[in-house]
């Protein structure tokens, strides 16, 4: 799926490149995010130990230095670099000189949204890669054993004060997330915020296919009135979306969602939107958003409002839909983006469509 938005919108990390473990350099762990985008691998030799933030392809979409194992050297080893071995980080930027052990037993908290982790040696935390690294851009992860800022990482200690009650709080998330009666608790709570803003429930279906995040759809069938059907997901709004924090001032406001639709036409056609663009943010690290537009990803032949149209926009409150904002979770208000279809050339163009168009079929 290709994902078109306005300018200051999401986008790819720039910089990315490919990760070969190099001669010399064992892994020593490699932990996948709960929505598999993401893999942390901590590599190291006999020199130095560092953590990689890696996309599914391998490309290296953050890094962090995490310790010295020999004497630091005076500057910068080239010749590690361009062997793509772990670096060795110079004196003056290290709590460690003279060098220390190797790494202890390593674990890995994520974040919420999936794009950032935190390391932990022996149940400390030892380093932290937010999803907003990059090497290409002089922007590491922070890692406890540095001292200042270099390319290589950032002194995890003088970031604690913002650092620390984002790990707090994705602890706090998967503790729940992983009780029993977690998912169940918030999908009651997401229907019964519908039932009350979207009319009577109908059928109900699964959008997951086995992968977190879960998300469902529920349907609303045409009734006092109405002649069209809304459909919504329900789970989306259960995590936070990746990648919003790095376009958005305040990105509580906008980090999580639900998608609904109206139709007169076949609610079961019409549902297979979602199940396109239901776990895309985490699945492809990125987010959704008011004016974004999405390319259908497959013959425009198949699409489920019509051949004549090429993807969808998402707008938020459009005037013909019923008002379903009121519900927060973890502190933070829900947004519902309505899809409407749109043309090859509204893909690309800063439209304004009838009301006519947020009812399909």
């Amino acid at each position: 799926m290709a994902t078109s938005r306005p300018a200051g919108s999401a986008g790819d990390h720039g910089g990315s490149r490919r990760r070969a473990v190099p001669d010399g350099a064992e892994v020593l762990l490699t932990d996948a995010n709960p929505y598999g985008s993401r893999t942390l691998v901590v590599e190291r030799d006999e020199i130095s130990s560092v953590a990689y933030l890696c996309a599914p392809g391998g490309e290296v979409h953050g890094a962090v230095w995490l310790a010295n194992h020999l004497p630091a050297p005076a500057a910068v080893d080239a010749s590690r670099l361009d062997a793509g071995l772990p670096p060795l980080m110079p004196r003056a930027n290290t709590r460690h000189p003279a060098g220390r052990r190797p790494l202890g037993e390593l674990s890995v908290l994520w974040f919420e949204e999936g794009d950032g982790a935190a390391l932990y040696e022996d149940g400390e935390l030892l380093a932290v890669i937010p999803g907003w690294a990059d090497m290409a851009r002089g922007m590491p992860g922070y890692s406890r054993e540095a001292l200042g800022e270099t390319s290589f990482a950032w002194a995890l200690e003088e970031a604690m004060e913002g650092l620390a009650p984002r790990v707090a709080k994705a602890a706090s998330y998967w503790e729940w997330r992983r009780s029993e009666g977690a998912w169940p608790s918030f999908q009651q709570f997401v229907l019964g915020h519908l039932d009350g803003r979207a009319g009577t429930a109908g059928r109900y279906w699964d959008a997951s296919g086995g992968r977190l995040p879960t998300v469902g759809i529920s349907e609303r069938p045409p009734e006092h009135g109405r002649d069209h059907t809304i459909l919504s997901t329900v789970g989306m709004s259960c995590q936070r979306m990746p990648t919003v924090e790095q376009y958005i001032d305040h990105p509580e406001t906008y980090a999580r969602i639900e998608l609904a639709l109206a139709t007169r036409g076949d609610p079961r056609e019409a549902a297979r939107l979602f199940l396109w663009l239901g776990q895309y943010p985490w699945h492809s690290v990125t987010w959704l958003g008011h004016g974004h537009t999405a390319r259908w990803y497959h013959e425009p032949a198949t699409f489920p409002l019509g051949s004549d149209y090429r993807g969808v926009i998402l707008r938020a409150d459009p005037p013909v839909m019923p008002d379903l904002s009121g519900f927060a979770f973890g502190g933070e208000a829900v947004r519902w983006l309505w899809l409407a279809p749109v043309t090859e050339a509204e893909l690309h163009e800063d439209v304004r469509l009838p009301p006519s168009r947020f009812i399909a079929g």
